[in-house]
């Protein structure tokens, strides 16, 4: 029988990696890192995994510490272990990526991290490994965009078509044909075009369209190459 008691320990932590988008650009949710090393510097939302929580719970549990929200996407991205991530003591971290709607949940995220939203193009300085656990979340989330219509989770309830090219642009960093995009996200048969138009953005305005949720359940594994070789976009 092996004794655990001669083994060292080691901590566990979950990171939170929060896409969000406001209609116009994918961003990013961080916080002020509150107590030594790092004070004061931008970071990835984080906790501990408490004895009898699984990985999943204690991240739900710092995810809704956080935005106050609940029942959002969330998966797990990838265990990050290095011997010397954190300069405090060996922790092994495993993150999650949670995507959510930003003018949906604005209002509920909590004043007591100093939380901000930050664009992708103009993030900050980041603590430790948490810039490595980005940018692997940002290549896993275009992995899943290009075959699964996952993306929808980002958006409010009625969006236009230019607010959905925007966001792919976003995810993707490439500028899209508006007529092919138009054409394909049509030909999936899972939006349903409005009578009302968003008329901010111009005189003429575009459409609003909702997602048919029932149909997004049903296809959502049958999306597959919606951005065919999607990293020969960049």
């Amino acid at each position: 029988m092996t004794n655990h008691s001669r083994q060292n320990k080691m901590l566990i932590a979950v990171d939170c990696i929060i896409f969000g988008f406001d209609g116009q650009e994918l961003k990013l949710l961080l916080i002020k890192r509150g107590f030594d090393p790092e004070k004061g510097r931008w970071s990835l939302m984080g906790g501990f995994v408490q004895p009898k929580e699984s990985l999943e719970d204690a991240a739900t549990r710092v995810l809704k510490q956080l935005t106050g929200l609940e029942n959002v996407y969330m998966e797990q991205l990838h265990a990050f272990g290095s011997p010397d991530r954190d300069p405090t003591e060996r922790i092994a971290s495993v993150a999650y990526f949670s995507l959510i709607d930003i003018n949906k949940y604005q209002q509920q995220i909590s004043d007591e991290y100093q939380a901000e939203w930050f664009s992708l193009k103009r993030m900050p300085s980041l603590i430790f490994d948490h810039r490595d656990m980005i940018d692997m979340a940002k290549e896993k989330l275009q992995y899943k965009a290009a075959i699964h219509p996952i993306l929808f989770e980002l958006l409010p309830e009625k969006f236009t078509l230019p607010q959905l090219q925007s966001l792919y642009e976003g995810i993707y960093d490439a500028i899209l044909d508006k007529r092919n995009f138009s054409r394909k996200v049509l030909s999936t048969g899972l939006l349903v075009k409005q009578k009302e138009k968003e008329k901010e953005s111009s005189k003429k305005g575009a459409f609003y369209f909702k997602l048919d949720k029932k149909k997004y359940q049903k296809k959502f594994n049958a999306f597959l190459n919606f951005i065919p070789n999607p990293h020969n976009l960049k």
